[in-house]
C-alpha cells in the first residue's frame, strides 16, 4: 500500500504532466515524525525548480523547520549540476532525515548517485513505494534514457470496424468532440507530435493544443520525403519548434529555403530508397531530448512506423458506427496466418462521451533496461 504522502505526491506529479518536459514529471511531500506536512511542491517547467525545491520552499513560506523530516518523492533527487542545482544537496542542506523514493533516475548523471549521496550524509533512503505509477507516468523519460529513444504512441480515431478515412478521404469528423477534446489533452503531454505529408497535403492541420489549457506546445515532426511541406501550411501557426524530416539533400534549395525561414529546422536522413529513415529519425529525437512522441498520422506512415517496430502503444478512440469499408489503423499487408498477428495488451479501455478509448500496448514494449 503506497503511504498517503507519497499518494499525494504522485498527484503532485500528475499535476506536472504539460509542464515538465524533457525533464521528467517529479511530486515532492515533506513530513514530520507524526505524519504532519510541512511543504509539496512537483517539478516546475525545465530550467525552473524541481520537485525537492519546490516542496522545501513551501515549507519555508510556511515558517516550517524540515530538519529530521521525512521526504516523499516520487524520482530519486538528482545530483548534478544541470538546468538547476542537485536536489540531493538541498534536501541534506535543509536537515531532511529520511527520503523515501518511488525510483531510481535512469538519467547516467544520477542513477543512484543521488541515493548514495543521501546516505553518505547519514540521510535514511528507501526505495520503492509507489513505483509503477511514477514508472507509467514517466515510461517517455525512462524510454529515452534506457533505450535511447522516445516512447512513441500512436493516436487514432475509427469507426468500431476500424475504418479512419473513407475511399474518398473524408475523415473528419468519425469520433465525437468530448473525444477529440481528450486527443488535445494527450497532444499535451507529449514532447512532440510526429505526422507525415500526406496529412499535411490533405488535411492542412495544425495540430497542436488547442482543446484544453497548456503551459507550452509540443514540437511538431514532419516526415516528408521529397520536402513538399508548404511554406504557408497551417501548422507554422502555432509558437513551437517544427522538425522536418527529409531525404532530400539539398536543403539549400529555394524551398529549403522557404522553410527554413518558416522556423522549420531541416533534418535530411535518407534511407537509399527515396524515404526518410524512420529508425534514425526516432533515435534522432531521443537526443533532441524528445520523451513521449505522439503520432497523429495517416494509415501510411502509420505502417512504416508498424513495420521498423516503433510504436510501443496505439491510442484509439473508437466510435459507436459502421463505416463498411476505407482507409484501416495502418496499411500493410493481409496476414496469411493468425499466429503472425501481432501481440497486444489492452492498457485501459475508457468511455469517452459516446465514444470508446483503448489503450493498446504492445507486449512488453513497458519493460527495458533494468526493468524488464
Amino acid at each position: 500500500m503506497v503511504p498517503e504522502p507519497m499518494a499525494r505526491a504522485q498527484a503532485l506529479a500528475r499535476q506536472a504532466i504539460y509542464r515538465t518536459s524533457p525533464n521528467p514529471r517529479v511530486g515532492c511531500v515533506i513530513t514530520d515524525a507524526q505524519g504532519h506536512l510541512l511543504g509539496e511542491g512537483g517539478t516546475q517547467r525545465a530550467g525552473g525548480p524541481h520537485a525537492e525545491i519546490m516542496a522545501l520552499r513551501d515549507a519555508q513560506s510556511r515558517g516550517l523547520s524540515v530538519r529530521g523530516a521525512t521526504a516523499y518523492v516520487t524520482l530519486e533527487p538528482c545530483a548534478h549540476h544541470g538546468r538547476t542545482g542537485p536536489c540531493c544537496d538541498a534536501l541534506i542542506e535543509a536537515g531532511i532525515a529520511r527520503v523515501v523514493a518511488s525510483l531510481e533516475d535512469p538519467n547516467p548523471q544520477v542513477g543512484g548517485q543521488g541515493f548514495a549521496r543521501l546516505r553518505a550524509a547519514g540521510v535514511a533512503v528507501d526505495i520503492g513505494p509507489g513505483a509503477q505509477e511514477a514508472w507509467e507516468l514517466n515510461l517517455g523519460f525512462f524510454s529515452r534514457m534506457l533505450r535511447g529513444r522516445p516512447w512513441m504512441r500512436a493516436k487514432v480515431a475509427a469507426s468500431l470496424d476500424g475504418v479512419t478515412a473513407l475511399d474518398n478521404g473524408q475523415s473528419q469528423w468519425i469520433t465525437a468532440p468530448d473525444a477529440r477534446r481528450d486527443g488535445h489533452a494527450w497532444r499535451a503531454r507529449a514532447c512532440a507530435i510526429l505526422t507525415g505529408i500526406g496529412t499535411v497535403l490533405s488535411d492542412d492541420p495544425r495540430l497542436d493544443v488547442r482543446e484544453i489549457e497548456t503551459p507550452r506546445q509540443p514540437a511538431l515532426v514532419v516526415v516528408d520525403s521529397r520536402l513538399q511541406t508548404p511554406p504557408g501550411a497551417a501548422l507554422f501557426a502555432a509558437q513551437r519548434k517544427v522538425f522536418i524530416y527529409t531525404a532530400v539533400t539539398d536543403l539549400e534549395s529555394d524551398r529549403a529555403r522557404a522553410l527554413a525561414a518558416c522556423g522549420a529546422q531541416l533534418i535530411c536522413l535518407p534511407d537509399g530508397q527515396g524515404q526518410v529513415d524512420v529508425r534514425a529519425m526516432i533515435d534522432d529525437l531521443g537526443r533532441r531530448e524528445i520523451n513521449e512522441l505522439h503520432v497523429e498520422a495517416g494509415h501510411r506512415l502509420n505502417a512504416a512506423l508498424a513495420r521498423a517496430g516503433l510504436i510501443d502503444e496505439w491510442l484509439a478512440y473508437l466510435a459507436p458506427k459502421l463505416l463498411w469499408g476505407g482507409a484501416g489503423w495502418a496499411h500493410l499487408p493481409s496476414l496469411e496466418r493468425l499466429a503472425d498477428a501481432q501481440p497486444m495488451a489492452f492498457h485501459s479501455v475508457e468511455s469517452v462521451g459516446c465514444d470508446l478509448r483503448v489503450l493498446l500496448r504492445q507486449q512488453g514494449a513497458d519493460r527495458f533496461g533494468p526493468y524488464a
